[in-house]
């Protein structure tokens, strides 16, 4: 019961970008269009998910007996971070070619997205053992995706209809970004 209420939360109640305003430049940056944030998504989720388990186990096995939790945490989790992004986007132009192309351009990009980072952080301030990590993660990463990909749909359409010229580009983008947080909330009485 207890995956099944963090995949609930991490995805509606308490989605990364929605509610807890990490990842806001990919979210503004890549919503343009669907297909892009779809490509975006799943990169995060693989990377996200990886991140998570790498990092708790270098703070669980590493850092924590050391007493160096406290100290080194962040920084070595950037550390961890960028050279796994940097390991993933080799291994995959070697063994899949064809979904290192696909991922193209955002398996770099997730290198500065701060939600990979701080699902890292939160997964070990929680204290959540190697499995409810790896759910927290895998749920915050499709949580996400979905938020990406359904603002991306609502762009798509606002480009196509008549916005006011004040309103065009980012201050609709904003608008529109703070309405989904707002049907978000919603959500706030499942968990």
């Amino acid at each position: 019961m207890e995956y099944i209420i963090i995949i609930i939360a991490a995805i509606f109640v308490n989605n990364v970008v929605l509610a807890q305003f990490l990842g806001i430049c990919p979210f503004i940056g890549v919503s343009r269009k669907v297909e892009t944030a779809l490509g975006m998504g799943m990169a995060v989720l693989f990377v996200m998910t990886l991140a998570t388990i790498v990092t708790w186990v270098i703070n669980t096995y590493v850092l924590k007996p050391y007493g160096l939790d406290d100290f080194l945490q962040t920084l070595s989790f950037i550390l961890v971070i960028a050279a796994l992004v940097q390991m993933v986007e080799i291994v995959l132009k070697k063994v899949a070619p064809a979904l290192y192309q696909a991922l193209g351009i955002f398996l770099p990009l997730i290198t500065t997205n701060c939600a990979v980072l701080g699902v890292a952080l939160l997964t070990v301030q929680k204290e959540y053992t190697l499995g409810l990590g790896v759910t927290y993660a895998a749920a915050t990463a499709i949580g996400f995706a979905l938020a990406l990909v359904i603002f991306a749909g609502i762009r798509e359409q606002l480009d196509k209809s008549e916005v006011p010229n004040g309103m065009k580009g980012t201050p609709i983008a904003l608008v529109t970004a703070g309405l989904l947080a707002m049907a978000f909330m919603g959500f706030s009485g499942l968990v």
